[in-house]
Order: C-alpha cells, then structure tokens, then sequence
C-alpha cells in the first residue's frame, strides 16, 4: 500500500498537474507575447485553444507512463535533455493550433509557418540528443509519436482554413488514424497483423510533407503554386499507408 502512494501520486502529477500547469503557462505566456491574438473566431480565444491543446499532448503522454518501482526516475527521464527538445516542439505545434481560430487577415500570418517550422526543424534532434548521451526511453518515444501526429493534423487544418491549402488536404491527417483503427478492427476480429514493411520511406515521405505545410503556411508563398503541387505531395504518402495496410493485413506477396 505505501509503494502505491508514490506510484499514483506520479501518475497524478505527470497525467493531471503536469498538463494543467502547462496549459496556464502557454497560455499566459501567448496572452501577454501575441496580444493580436487575444480575440479568434467563434468566440474562442487563441491563447486559451493552444493551451488545452498542450495540456492535450501531456495528458496522452502521461496517461501511458508506468511509474514503475522508481517514481524520481520518471521525472527525470521526462525532463531530460532529449525529451525537453521535444517538449519544446509540442508546445510549439500548441502554439499552431491556436491559430485555427484566427482569422486569415491577421498581422501575426508568419507566426504558423515559423512554429511549425520551427518544430520540424527540432524533429530528430531530439533523436540525435538522446542517441548521443544515451538517454533513449519509452517517454521520449511516446512524446515524439504523440507531437508527431499532434503536428500532422493541426498544421494542415490551420492551411485550409486559411485558404493555402484544399480541404481534400486534410486526408492525410486522417490516413494515421484510418490505418490505426483498421488494425484496431483487425485485432478485435482476432484477424492476424503482421509486420509493418520497413519504414525508410515513410519516415522520407513525413519529412517531405512537413516541409510542404511548412512551406504552404509561409505568407509570400503563392497560393497557386502550392495548390498545384499538393496532390503531387500528397499521392505517394496515401499510397503508402495503403501500402502499410496490405503489409499488416498479409494481402502483400511473402507477408502473412
């Protein structure tokens, strides 16, 4: 009974306190850096949207930490050196995903380009940083899936709805969570899942996607251009998660 005080007590404050904290942090710190911001559409407040979207990304991370016998060991694997890079790029996708309630005619329009670059341009540093100092963990994997995904969907939703992109966009934020529920649907019918197929090229293709949003969200980018080259972008990306499913679903030759 005493060993499962700390053990819950981690879990309170790294799947409750820690989100909640940052939360009002992000968003106090957004409310007094970008007060153009203080006002968005539908009655929200940007500050306030990109807050709860970080205590979000904490609160998934946390939910599926396991304290273990070593509750002090949790806290410090997840505010080591790798894992604060990619807490940084979590907060800076929260910080994009307070502009999908903003306006397009807004004097902050490079803000969304710069955050998410931004991020992108820590994705694999804090791979290379945990590598190096060997400080690989399962929280680190966890955070850099969930940011990963957090950046995939709010990015691209914030281009539509600024007109920089076609809604139909949007499908590849969705494909990740077609492919996961199609696997789920698989295991629930006992149906075998198999391995995924090696993952160089999807790894290749996500980097080429972040820098096409990236670029698509920067203001003197023309539109045109960009509307013209989405589907080219887009294709090969569906077309390999249709790929992965056919892997995992033994329809590929030599794959059961």
């Amino acid at each position: 009974m005493a060993e499962a005080r700390p053990r819950r007590s981690v879990r309170v404050g790294v799947g409750v306190g820690l989100p909640l904290v940052a939360a009002l942090a992000l968003a106090v710190l957004l409310s007094r850096l970008l007060p153009a911001t203080a006002a968005g559409r539908w009655g929200l407040s940007p500050p306030v949207v990109a807050g709860v979207c970080w205590a979000g990304q904490l609160w998934y991370v946390g939910y599926g930490i396991d304290p273990g016998r070593a509750t002090g060991a949790v806290w410090r694997r997840l505010f080591g050196l790798a894992n604060a890079v990619t807490l940084v790029r979590g907060a800076l996708y929260a910080v994009v995903a307070g502009f999908v309630v903003v306006p397009t005619a807004t004097a902050l329009a490079w803000a969304p380009a710069l955050c998410y670059g931004g991020g992108v341009a820590l994705d694999g540093l804090d791979g290379t940083v945990a590598r190096t100092v060997g400080r690989e963990t399962e929280i680190g994997r966890r955070l850099d899936m969930a940011f990963d995904t957090f950046g995939f969907v709010v990015a691209p939703l914030v281009a539509v709805l600024w007109g920089l992109l076609p809604v139909w966009y949007l499908s590849i934020s969705a494909a990740r969570y077609v492919f996961r529920g199609a696997v789920w649907a698989r295991r629930v019918r006992g149906l075998p899942v198999g391995d995924l197929p090696d993952g160089d090229l999807s790894r290749y293709l996500a980097g080429v996607q972040m820098l096409f949003v990236t670029i698509a969200l920067v203001p003197p980018v023309p539109t045109e251009f960009v509307w013209t080259l989405a589907p080219v972008v887009l294709a090969p990306s569906l077309a390999v998660f249709a790929r992965d499913y056919l892997a995992v679903s033994g329809r590929l030759p030599g794959r059961r």
